[in-house]
């Protein structure tokens, strides 16, 4: 029980920070390029309780430390994106759905340059928690990063798939959207998604060991 209250101490902060500007990050995107639907329902927040998914954002992740998975992985309630009103709608589409992995790279950067200042500093007693949350902060964004990167519809790595590829291929992509939660559940319980993402993890995760020389 130690345990756990522990690891939610840790981990709680760099999570909601991780979904909740995550999901702000597309709307800002989205109200750039002419959309203001996220805008208008009050979803261009920092407020995590605005984008908090009761099941994706709490139950399965919960379930996923218990079980002790490879990784923790979630999901926040999507910020709504209308992308007809974007000004260029195929090409926008990018950008807006690029902005919450890029969030997400950024507080990586952020949480690492924590965990160099933590490394650093003299030993006091805030250096050990500061380091363990940073450490946290690096993972959670890194796996939220590369799981919204995959090319599976309406993962971010799909939108961007959506729109890099041909109006005719991009279209008949875009009808996988309606299966792609199943396809990320599937990927999860049979684990391909371990298989997958940990040796992107791996790669991620050396190249921040690398940059910050730890």
């Amino acid at each position: 029980m130690e345990n756990i209250i522990q690891s939610l101490a840790i981990y709680a902060l760099p999570v909601i920070f991780a979904i909740t500007l995550h999901e702000a990050a597309h709307g800002y995107a989205a109200r750039h390029f002419g959309d203001p639907t996220a805008w208008r329902m009050g979803r261009i927040t920092l407020n995590p309780l605005k984008h908090v998914d009761w099941f994706g954002t709490i139950v399965l992740p919960a379930l996923l430390y218990v079980s002790h998975a490879g990784f923790l992985f979630g999901w926040a309630k999507p910020v709504p994106v209308d992308f007809s009103r974007l000004r260029q709608p195929k090409q926008d589409m990018l950008w807006v759905a690029a902005a919450g992995p890029g969030s997400n790279l950024v507080m990586a950067l952020g949480w690492a340059v924590l965990l160099k200042l933590a490394v650093v500093m003299p030993g006091n007693v805030y250096s050990l928690p500061l380091a363990e949350m940073s450490r946290a902060g690096i993972e959670v964004n890194a796996v939220l990063m590369l799981l919204n990167l995959l090319p599976i519809p309406p993962l971010d790595g799909g939108r961007i798939a959506v729109s890099l590829l041909p109006s005719r291929l991009a279209w008949r992509f875009a009808q996988v959207e309606r299966f792609g939660f199943v396809i990320l559940l599937a990927l999860l319980f049979f684990g391909g998604l371990n298989y997958i993402l940990t040796p992107l993890l791996r790669i991620f995760l050396s190249l921040i060991k690398n940059l910050f020389a730890f």
